[in-house]
């Protein structure tokens, strides 16, 4: 799946690379997932029944446009860079279709999770305290309104794996390789679940 091909059939611009530095050194650089390798991991889990999907860290929101695109998923994304966000902004008003997607420019421990957020995403995008500031957020909103939750971590640190493992009650729910040889072992897709609790 070629990455220029499928952003030209959604009208979007979603590639490129971060110009410039980040303001905060718990945000890490702007890098673009592969289509195909999305699509590796939505044909593994796919995005069924009702629910929003959460990027954050979400660039120009090529993982909302095809989470969309695919499944007809309504979704946030989060993205701190004001550059990346008015890119996200302007393929939103270009994309075909009439999506339910939001864009949020803001830090992502300052999100609230909202009812609906059920999907998770992270491409490795901020340090390791913010990535647990986000997801006690994520757990104290579960606590207010049960449902079932996801997290998908793309190039996942271990501090990310180790933290979602023995201090929260996420269970493994998968691994997914990437279609390329890769010798680094940190690239692939995890997938964390925590069932719907009364």
């Amino acid at each position: 799946m070629d990455d220029h091909q499928m952003d030209r059939q959604l009208n979007i611009q979603t590639g490129g690379e971060q110009m410039g530095f980040n303001a905060s050194m718990h945000e890490h650089r702007f890098e673009v997932t592969p289509y195909a390798w999305l699509d590796r991991l939505f044909k593994a889990h796919p995005l069924k029944g009702a629910g929003r999907l959460v990027d954050f860290g979400s660039g120009k929101g090529r993982l909302n446009f095809f989470a969309h695109h695919l499944f007809g998923t309504p979704s946030a994304g989060v993205e701190v860079d004001p550059s990346l966000h008015e890119a996200s902004l302007r393929n939103l008003k270009n994309y075909k279709g009439n999506p339910d997607i939001e864009f949020i420019n803001g830090y992502a421990q300052d999100y609230k999770v909202q009812p609906e957020d059920r999907w998770f995403y992270f491409f490795n995008p901020f340090s390791d305290p913010v990535f647990m500031t986000v997801i006690d957020r994520v757990l104290a909103s579960v606590t207010e309104h049960p449902r079932e939750i996801v997290v998908m971590l793309f190039y996942p640190s271990v501090e990310y794996t180790d933290f979602l493992e023995r201090r929260t009650a996420f269970e493994w729910a998968g691994d997914i390789e990437l279609p390329v040889e890769t010798e680094d072992p940190r690239e692939r897709f995890l997938i964390y679940r925590l069932p719907k609790w009364d």
